[in-house]
């Protein structure tokens, strides 16, 4: 068994265009002659590996601890390819039996592809930028309850099938969470 660990360290994460970069403040220190380490986190939702909730881009949608876990967590599979996803792929997808689907490469999704995503059921989006794509892709897949899973790293991943966890962290009443997300392929 293999696992891929295909989250970004926070720290040194990518940090989308105006979102404020992630901080770590070390407030005891045993160097200092404090009885433990103690830190402190300063951190936007999206930053690094996270998940969107429908939150982020609809009036009353989901919060992340509203989320169906199922969603992300469990068959995933990862899907190379460069440019827009187009019916075809979705026909591919589809043919898999694809749920949860982690696009590797430039890819770019469009609202059409994303309304393609939505028409084979998928659960769960995920890309290797720190962003699916515009307002309008965002809200095709979110107003469907698709977990949009952002800035993963498959640079080291085959294309194929595997068990995804991806679970956000459970920051209630926010439109997203950091995760760590694994890959593990079968036995």
């Amino acid at each position: 068994m293999k696992i891929y660990d295909i989250s970004q360290e926070l720290f040194s994460s990518r940090v989308y265009p105006g979102d404020p970069v992630p901080v770590r403040e070390q407030v005891l220190s045993l160097e200092k002659g404090d009885s433990c380490n103690l830190s402190t986190v300063f951190l936007c939702a999206h930053n690094g590996t996270h998940v969107d909730a429908p939150l982020h881009f609809c009036p009353g949608g989901k919060t992340v601890e509203q989320m169906d876990l199922s969603r992300t967590v469990g068959k995933a599979y990862v899907y190379e390819g460069k440019g827009e996803i187009t019916e075809e792929d979705g026909k591919r997808l589809a043919a898999l039996g694809a749920k949860r689907v982690l696009f590797k490469g430039e890819i770019l999704l469009t609202p059409e592809s994303a309304r393609i995503l939505n028409g084979i059921g998928v659960l769960l989006v995920g890309v290797e930028s720190q962003t699916v794509g515009n307002e309008e892709v965002h809200r095709e897949l979110l107003e469907k309850e698709v977990a949009l899973l952002e800035g993963i790293r498959l640079d080291e991943v085959p294309e194929g099938a595997y068990l995804l966890s991806a679970a956000p962290l459970n920051l209630g009443g926010s439109d997203g969470a950091p995760c760590r997300a694994i890959l593990i392929e079968g036995e």
